[in-house]
């Protein structure tokens, strides 16, 4: 890694140390839903960070109580802060292990796991509501577009920047093109439930009809997996935008 100064809550790494690479990131974790006709919805659940690991030398005379000292913290249980270069994460040392060589030279591993990534909290905090907001109008939009539904006014009312802060003009248009999205996916749900010919599939007649009705039901019921699944999304930008700042 280099000569960054890398800080684990009262320890601070120096020399040998100092490990060659620190690794960061994670995954973001979906629920994926799949719909008739091969459609997905995916919900996106939130990052999940992965433990951060690295490795070096505690070395000098005082190694040994360096060492001491982080495998007290992993013992301990306690959130301290983690900090090189540009990163800062509160962390819990779930793991720590040393191989004793001398009192003077003691390979180390550490693996922490990660409660909370600061620095990039202090980034998110002002865009997560409208990239939230996009995320879910661009998913309400490739669902309902299929079914025949135009959604594009929503989005792009909600693609200004001041949409998701109360008070503003922004806010007020993204608001009524939300509440016009949610009614004219309820119409077109309700005419895909009628369009589903039930009746035909066993009423006497046929073979070629009923074949048509099954078709004709199969679109239908596809229309209103698609409708359905876009006004849960549709809801979840109303009360989203019901909770923005100002």
């Amino acid at each position: 890694m280099g000569s960054p100064i890398l800080l684990l809550g009262p320890v601070l790494f120096q020399d040998f140390e100092v490990p060659e690479k620190i690794n960061f990131g994670g995954c973001q974790r979906l629920a994926v839903h799949k719909m008739p006709g091969g459609t997905r919805v995916v919900d996106v659940l939130g990052r999940d960070d992965a433990s951060i690991r690295f490795s070096g030398i505690f070395s000098g005379t005082d190694a040994t109580l360096r060492a001491r000292l982080v495998d007290d913290l992993r013992a301990s249980g306690l959130v301290v802060p983690l900090t090189w270069d540009v990163f800062f994460y509160t962390v819990i040392v779930s793991q720590f292990t040393a191989d004793y060589s001398a009192s003077t030279w003691i390979p180390y591993s550490i693996t922490a796991t990660v409660l909370r990534d600061e620095a990039g909290a202090l980034i998110q905090s002002a865009t997560d509501l409208g990239v939230t907001l996009l995320a879910d109008a661009s998913s309400a939009v490739g669902l309902a577009s299929p079914a025949g539904v135009d959604l594009s006014s929503m989005q792009s009312a909600l693609s200004d920047s001041a949409a998701s802060t109360r008070g503003t003009a922004s806010y007020g248009v993204a608001q009524s093109a939300v509440m016009n999205a949610q009614s004219t996916l309820g119409s077109a749900a309700s005419t895909a439930a009628v369009d589903l010919p039930m009746t035909a599939l066993t009423s006497p007649g046929p073979a070629s009809a009923g074949i048509e009705a099954l078709f004709t039901a199969v679109g239908a019921a596809g229309n209103l997996g698609q409708l359905s699944a876009a006004q849960g999304y549709v809801g979840r930008i109303s009360s989203n935008l019901a909770n923005a700042g100002t």
